[in-house]
């Protein structure tokens, strides 16, 4: 079992936040931190919370119960905390302005803006700085708008579908442009995406939200030790002691499992193997399913 989670030690942190609208609960009960200078991905359906989850966080939405902090305070509701940066799924962004404008309302409503690091990622995303925004592509949007983001030079970013739009080059880019900001600059980036493979490269921490609720939650690395494929014929039961069966899937001769919990020390007839994250993630998401059907 995972430790209590410890706010003092987090970016970001909710406990037992709950936000309903009408009587439907896009957030119930969620209790997670984003661990300082992280690349967390916050995965789910369509529909599973993860843009409620951020607007709470960056103060939009209030809830109805819970505790939420970032940077140790709780969110504003007079606007972005200092030190916090959020890009909306939609990206707004001003369609009139050409992008040398866009740049320079950036800098003149944020009192921490780098402005060099902003036009040197607009510089690197290959936009001309005469184009309007309304002339870009959507992909070239999405550049401008996270150069706008990172260029508050923010503690934290969260950013909503950032890659949605792009192309597999541009989207390596943005990637690689976010791991860098993490690693030079101690920068907690959380981005989310109903696409896993989308952030696999990209992320060391997992948030996995299902119908509002955290699912699963902890380091790449420590999920996947946490979790193995048992592959042979007879009872599993046997051999996984005290793990846990996720998911099952038949074949000719024999049964997979994955499985949730401490490797086995013996194995006998059975094989054991690594899953890739993304089975993780869709066995935990098909166990909530069968459990609520």
């Amino acid at each position: 079992m995972r430790d209590t989670p410890d706010a003092s030690r987090s970016a970001l942190s909710m406990r037992e936040v709950c936000m309903r609208f009408g009587k439907t609960y896009a957030l119930d009960g969620c209790s997670f931190d984003v661990v300082p200078g992280s690349v967390t991905a916050l995965v789910g359906r369509n529909g599973a919370g993860k843009s409620t989850l951020m607007s709470v966080a960056v103060g939009l939405l209030t809830p109805q119960s819970g505790s939420v902090s970032v940077l140790g305070r709780s969110p504003s509701q007079s606007g972005i905390s200092p030190g916090l940066s959020y890009l909306a799924q939609h990206k707004p962004l001003y369609g009139k302005f050409t992008v040398a404008e866009m740049l320079r309302f950036g800098q003149r409503t944020n009192t921490q803006w780098d402005n060099a690091y902003a036009n040197r990622l607009v510089t690197e995303a290959d936009v001309p700085l005469a184009v309007k925004i309304r002339s870009l592509s959507p992909g070239q949007r999405a550049r401008i708008a996270v150069a706008l983001a990172l260029g508050r030079r923010p503690d934290v970013v969260l950013l909503d579908e950032p890659l949605a739009d792009l192309d597999p080059v541009a989207r390596r880019s943005v990637a690689q442009t976010l791991m860098r900001d993490a690693a030079e600059y101690g920068t907690t980036v959380v981005l989310s995406s109903h696409i896993l493979v989308e952030l696999t490269d990209v992320a060391d921490q997992l948030l996995l939200l299902d119908r509002g609720r955290i699912r699963l939650t902890g380091g790449l690395d420590e999920l996947l030790e946490e979790h193995y494929l048992l592959t042979g014929p007879g009872d599993p039961q046997q051999v996984i002691g005290q793990g846990a069966i996720i998911e099952s899937r038949d074949g000719t001769r024999t049964t997979i499992y994955l499985v949730h919990g401490p490797r086995p020390p013996h194995l006998g007839e059975w094989l054991l193997e690594q899953p890739a994250i993304d089975e993780i993630v869709l066995a935990h998401l098909a166990e909530q399913k069968e459990e609520r059907a």
